[in-house]
C-alpha cells in the first residue's frame, strides 16, 4: 500500500496517542458542544459517535448557532448479556443522562442518545461501577461479538455462547487511554503495558464485525460479517466451527466500486485454540494488507476478493500454523426471535419481549425496570433488537407473569412487524438520507391491510429499512428492503432469502410510499396466487425476477 496515499483517518490514528489524540482538552473546551475535529475519529474507538439534532439544524443555522451536537454512546456486551442490576444501572444512568431512551441494536447491545459533552465522564463512570464499559465498541477495531440468543437452540448454548467473551477479550486493544481520559483523568506514563502487537498503532483499515451462529436459527445474520462461525454440534455436542470470512452490506450510491457481501466459507476447525488462532491471523492479513487509503473499500470484503480466497486461506493457514478441514453440514431453518414464553434443556424459563426497532417504549422500560429490582432473571439482547429475559426458575415464573400483566406487555403482533427491523436513521445520524426508525412502524401499519386483503397476515416475511446504504439495519438481507436514497424516498429490494443466507437486489429505484404499497400489493396477489407450495415470499420473488 503507498504511504503517500494514506486517508486522513490513518495519520489520525497513527498520532493519536494510543487514542488520546486531545481527548481530554476537548472535554474541557466550553465553546461548542463537539470535540476537536481529529477527535471526533478517536472518540468513536472509546464507543461514542458524534451527533446533532438533523431536525434542528435549519432553526439553529438562521439563528447563527452551532449545530445541536450530542453524543452517543454503545456498550460493549459481548454476547449481549447483562444481570438485573447492570439492567438497573443502565437504567438509571439513562434517566439522568441523554433523552431517557434506550436502543436495542442490531449488534447485540445497548445505546444511548442525546448525551451532552460535560456528561460523558459521568455516564461512563456510572457503567463501570456496574461493569459495563463501551471500549472497542466503536471504531476501527473488532467491534461488540454477537451469538445466537436463544439458550433452547441447544443444551451447549453456553459453552458456544462464552466464545464471543473470550473472542472479545483477545481482540480488545491495548491502550488505557479510555481509563485514563473517562476515568482517572491522570496520564499514565508507562507505556510498556500497552504494546500491541495486533492492532500496533495503525488499528485495522476498517470496522471488523464478528458473528456466532448456533444452527438452525441465523438470528446474527453470521453472514453479514467479516468472520462469522457456525457452531456444528452433534449429539448435544459441540465439536467445532464452520469458519466464514468476508461479510459484509454497507455499500455508496453511485460508486460501482463498492457491494454487498456475504462471508464465504473457508473451512471447520474442531478445537479452540485453533479457532482463536485463526480468528486473530484473518484480523492480521486484513491490518497488513487491507486498503488503508479509501475508507469505502477498506472492509476485509474487499481485501478478500482483492487477494482471492485462495491466496487469503493459504496466508491464514500459515501465520495461524492451523490447517483448515472441509466444512462440516448445517442447516438454517429459522431467523426471528422465539417470543413469548420458552423453556430451555435445564428447565429455566426465558421470556422474549417484542422492542420494534430496538426503541424501549416507556411501558416497557417501566416494566424492565420493576422486573430489575426482583433480581429474578438476567437480560438477554437479540440480534433482531428485541429483549429476552432468562435464567427464570420455575418457583420465579409467576413474579414475571405479574409484571407482565400489570404492565399490559402482551404479544399482539403481526408477524411482518415482528419480522421488522430498522436503523436509528433521522434525526441523529448525519448518514442517513431518509427515515427508518421513525417511519417503518407507520409503513408496516398500511402494509399489514394489504396482506391480510391476500389472505398472506399470518406470513413470516423479513422486512427491514435502512436509511442509507450503509446496512446498519441489515435491509440487503431482507425478503423485503428498502434502502434511503432521499427525503421520503427509497430503493425497493426484493429476493432475499428468509433466512439470511441470499441478498436481495434492487426491484424499484427512488420510490415514494404510494408507490411502495402499490408495489407490494400487485407483489402480494402474484405470490399468492403463483408460490409454489412452501415457497417464501422470498424464493418467490427471487425466482420470479432474478433467477
Amino acid at each position: 500500500m503507498n504511504q503517500d496515499k494514506l486517508s486522513p483517518i490513518e495519520g489520525i490514528k497513527e498520532k493519536s496517542d494510543g487514542l488520546r489524540g486531545t481527548l481530554a482538552q476537548s472535554l474541557k473546551d466550553n465553546y461548542t458542544g463537539n470535540v476537536r475535529p481529529d477527535d471526533e475519529a478517536l472518540i468513536k474507538f472509546h464507543g461514542m459517535y458524534v451527533q446533532d439534532d438533523r431536525d434542528r439544524r435549519q432553526e439553529r443555522a438562521e439563528k447563527k448557532l452551532d449545530k445541536l451536537y450530542s453524543f452517543m454512546i454503545r456498550l460493549r456486551i459481548p454476547g449481549g448479556v447483562i444481570s438485573a442490576k447492570q439492567w438497573l444501572a443502565i437504567h438509571e444512568i439513562s434517566e439522568l443522562y441523554g433523552t431517557g431512551v434506550l436502543k436495542i441494536t442490531t449488534r447485540q447491545t445497548i445505546q444511548l442518545h442525546g448525551l451532552l459533552k460535560y456528561q460523558l465522564s459521568d455516564t461512563i463512570q456510572g457503567f463501570l461501577l456496574a461493569k459495563l464499559d463501551a471500549i472497542a465498541a466503536c471504531g476501527d477495531v473488532n467491534r461488540n461479538v454477537i451469538c445466537s440468543s436463544h439458550p433452547q437452540v441447544s443444551p451447549v448454548f453456553e459453552q458456544i455462547h462464552n466464545y464471543a467473551d473470550k473472542i472479545s477479550k483477545m481482540l480488545l486493544p491495548k491502550t488505557q487511554s479510555y481509563y485514563e481520559v473517562w476515568i482517572d483523568n491522570e496520564k499514565i506514563y508507562d507505556r510498556s503495558i500497552e504494546a500491541d502487537p495486533l492492532y500496533q498503532d495503525k488499528y485495522l483499515p476498517r470496522k471488523f464485525k464478528i458473528a456466532i451462529a448456533i444452527p438452525p436459527t441465523n438470528d446474527v445474520d453470521v453472514f453479514a460479517n467479516d468472520i462469522g462461525l457456525i457452531a456444528i454440534v452433534e449429539e448435544d455436542k459441540l465439536i467445532g466451527f464452520n469458519i466464514a470470512i468476508g461479510g459484509g452490506l454497507s455499500t455508496t450510491h453511485g460508486n460501482e466500486q463498492t457491494y454487498s457481501r456475504l462471508a464465504t466459507v473457508i473451512g471447520f476447525s474442531d478445537n479452540e485454540e485453533d479457532t482463536m488462532k485463526l480468528i486473530y491471523e484473518v484480523l492480521t492479513i486484513q491490518r497488513d494488507y487491507g486498503n488503508r487509503s479509501d475508507r469505502k473499500l477498506a472492509r476485509l470484503k474487499y481485501t478478500l476478493d482483492r487477494l482471492g480466497v485462495e491466496n487469503f486461506v493459504k496466508e491464514l493457514e500459515h501465520r495461524a500454523g492451523v490447517q483448515l478441514q472441509p466444512a462440516r453440514a448445517y442447516e438454517f431453518t429459522e431467523r426471528n426471535d422465539r417470543y413469548g414464553w420458552q423453556q430451555a434443556h435445564d428447565g429455566k424459563w426465558y421470556y422474549t419481549l417484542f422492542v420494534e426497532n430496538g426503541v424501549v417504549q416507556t411501558y416497557q422500560k417501566e416494566f424492565l425496570y420493576n422486573l430489575s429490582k426482583l433480581a429474578v432473571s438476567d437480560f438477554k439482547f437479540t440480534c433482531n433488537q428485541n429483549l429476552i429475559l432468562g435464567e427464570i426458575e420455575e418457583e420465579d415464573k409467576w413474579l414475571v407473569e405479574k409484571l407482565l400483566v400489570e404492565h399490559a406487555i402482551e404479544l399482539r403482533n403481526s408477524k411482518l412487524r415482528e419480522s421488522s427491523m430498522s436503523c436509528v436513521a433521522l434525526p441523529t445520524c448525519p448518514l442517513a438520507l431518509a427515515e427508518a426508525q421513525r417511519y417503518l412502524p407507520e409503513l408496516i401499519s398500511k402494509v399489514e391491510p394489504l396482506l391480510a386483503k391476500h389472505n398472506l397476515g399470518e406470513e413470516e416475511i423479513s422486512i427491514r429499512m435502512t436509511g442509507c446504504p450503509n446496512g446498519c439495519g441489515r435491509s440487503y438481507l431482507a425478503e423485503i428492503g428498502f434502502v434511503g436514497t432521499g427525503p421520503q424516498e427509497y430503493n425497493l429490494m426484493l429476493g432475499g432469502d428468509r433466512y439470511g443466507t441470499r441478498l436481495n437486489q434492487l426491484y424499484k429505484k427512488k420510490i415514494k410510499e404510494e408507490e411502495i404499497l402499490s408495489h407490494l400489493d400487485n407483489l402480494f396477489g402474484q405470490y399468492k396466487e403463483e408460490a409454489l407450495a412452501k415457497e417464501t415470499f422470498g424464493d418467490f420473488t427471487y425466482r420470479k425476477f432474478f433467477a
